[in-house]
């Protein structure tokens, strides 16, 4: 991408309950020169908004139509059930949906889980959104279950929460249209998958710098490579004097003299 192509902005959106901070910061590190603009989406519109090219890219909750959108799954969210702080069930430290079999359990319009059939009893209508079943919740008419963050996100001091065994789980992914895998978007998935600067696909890495090449020694004349070739005669010395004497003794005198003679053996007598 050159650098008359490359946006003045990326936009990411999201879904409630999803907090990019931590990658909205790594990207201004990475990219100072490519600010990140952030879209607030309802689960509803999410995909819409990604169709239509309102954001780059989005944290959404699966499922994802897979027919013009890709996705790589995140995380799986615990689910939890809001209750009032006095209410029985904040006793414990974890039911699950047999123990809601007796309470009002709220629906919303815009719920995120995926029953296959709701727990407890059905309230005389659903709500318009996780927002008005908050309220109803603290007015005392029902419960309500839905991801953490959710809980989390709508915090009340006068509610609490519990962990739900046997409720759907909600998963978080990053999806953008498979058409639109642009550098940037390689950029963030990057930096959501933890690679590091110079692994990221979307920026080419950093070239290795080249090793300095050792110097070679080149062997000496007559001799072979490593521990075998012969060493230099010294300045002045010829190479049988360097070396062994031509009868194979060594130490003795130039020319290969015995010291017992000219020719070796017994002392010659005198006339």
């Amino acid at each position: 991408m050159t650098g008359s192509e490359v946006p003045h902005s990326f936009r990411l959106a999201y879904v409630p309950g999803v907090t990019p901070t931590k990658w909205v910061r790594i990207w201004n590190e990475r990219l100072p020169d490519v600010p990140l603009t952030l879209v607030a989406v309802s689960p509803a519109e999410a995909f819409g908004v990604l169709r239509a090219g309102g954001a780059d890219a989005g944290f959404v909750r699966l499922p994802v139509d897979r027919t013009d959108l890709s996705a790589i799954p995140l995380y799986t969210e615990t689910t939890v059930v809001v209750i009032p702080k006095d209410h029985l069930v904040a006793t414990a430290e974890e039911v699950s949906t047999e123990d809601l079999a007796d309470e009002i359990v709220l629906h919303p319009l815009d719920d995120t889980l995926d029953w296959e059939a709701l727990p407890g009893r059905p309230a005389f209508e659903r709500p318009a959104t996780t927002a008005d079943a908050i309220e109803l919740v603290a007015a005392g008419i029902g419960v309500l279950v839905v991801p953490q963050s959710l809980a989390r996100l709508h915090h009340r001091k006068d509610l609490t929460y519990r962990p739900v065994t046997g409720a759907p789980e909600s998963r978080v992914a990053l999806s953008w249209p498979q058409d639109e895998t642009t550098d940037l978007v390689e950029e963030f998935i990057g930096i959501v998958r933890g690679r590091t600067v110079n692994s990221t696909r979307g920026r080419p890495p950093t070239p290795p710098q080249p090793k300095a090449k050792a110097k070679s020694k080149r062997p000496e004349a007559g001799g072979g490579s490593g521990s075998g070739a012969q060493r230099k005669p010294a300045p002045g010395k010829t190479g049988k004097a360097a070396g062994k004497s031509p009868r194979g003794a060594s130490g003795g005198p130039k020319g290969g003299k015995s010291t017992k003679g000219a020719k070796g053996g017994k002392p010659r007598r005198r006339p």
